[in-house]
């Protein structure tokens, strides 16, 4: 079925304000990363974010985007749009494995350490012209997760670039906390429901352009968002969230956290098996 363009209101914010939750950035801290090199991981503490980092060759994205192409069309004829296929880890087993793979997950764990959980994954998908823009938002605002320990991988399946409205970031504003936003109403054509205004006074603006196949990764508190696509091509991303193990989430989002790197002693993360169906 066919979901709301709002897509991204998960817990009213009523609900949000009821749970006491850190948001504070927590560093990286690690003297001996696996793949990422110190340097990768100090930008990350300083800016909040990495990007261009290369983890498929041609031919695996051109598979993955094959595979995705078949998906959108199935959502397309389903009633669904661009923007809806959400959690698509508990539905499809071929996001799942993307979800879980461990050329990501060595890039994640160098940043939130040796047990980590992936809880979520979206399409965010803006077709030629569609017109409609991401609002400067913090990822951290619309999750029930405490403490703020958690990432988001944004893997390009299509080349993201000025001309089809790559993801843009606000280099340092992570370290600023949980910040002010207004409400978005509909005359805005914003894929989210948030907006943050003057966020230049965070710091500067940096274009994430990435090509197919290559990711960036960006911490939960970091300022970003997009413009319009009003190019002819289409800019697709696949985002997979991550979080430490002992972060905690409310709201029954703990079912959608799957292990992907050492363990959960406490029990929290349901661990969900990879779906059957691709």
């Amino acid at each position: 079925m066919s979901q709301p363009m709002n897509f991204k209101i998960t817990p009213g914010q009523q609900d949000l304000d009821r749970i006491e939750r850190d948001l504070r950035f927590h560093p990286a801290n690690n003297d001996h990363p696996e793949t990422l090199t110190p340097e990768q991981i100090a930008q990350f503490n300083r800016d909040g974010y990495i990007r261009g980092i290369r983890i498929f060759d041609a031919g695996e994205i051109a598979a993955i985007r094959s595979y995705f192409d078949d998906l959108l069309a199935r959502v397309l004829a389903a009633g669904g749009d661009s923007y809806s296929i959400s959690t698509a880890h508990l539905k499809y087993g071929r996001v799942y494995d993307l979800l879980t793979h461990p050329r990501i997950v060595a890039r994640v764990v160098d940043l939130l350490g040796p047990h980590a959980v992936a809880w979520g994954s979206h399409f965010f998908c803006k077709m030629p012209r569609d017109g409609k823009s991401v609002a400067w938002h913090q990822d951290a605002s619309y999750w029930p997760l405490t403490p703020s320990k958690a990432v988001t991988v944004w893997l390009a399946i299509d080349d993201a670039d000025l001309e089809n409205a790559c993801m843009r970031f606000i280099a340092g504003s992570h370290h600023f906390g949980h910040l002010t936003y207004r409400p978005s109403d509909s005359s805005e054509h914003n894929v989210l429901d948030q907006t943050i205004e003057n966020v230049e006074q965070f710091g500067s603006a940096v274009d994430d352009i990435l090509r197919a196949g290559e990711i960036s990764i960006h911490s939960d508190l970091l300022l970003h968002g997009s413009d319009a696509n009003r190019s002819h091509r289409r800019r697709c991303g696949l985002t997979l969230r991550y979080c430490a193990a002992d972060v905690r989430a409310h709201m029954d989002w703990n079912l959608k956290g799957v292990i992907v790197r050492g363990v959960d002693p406490s029990g929290h993360w349901a661990n969900p098996p990879r779906p059957a169906a691709d």
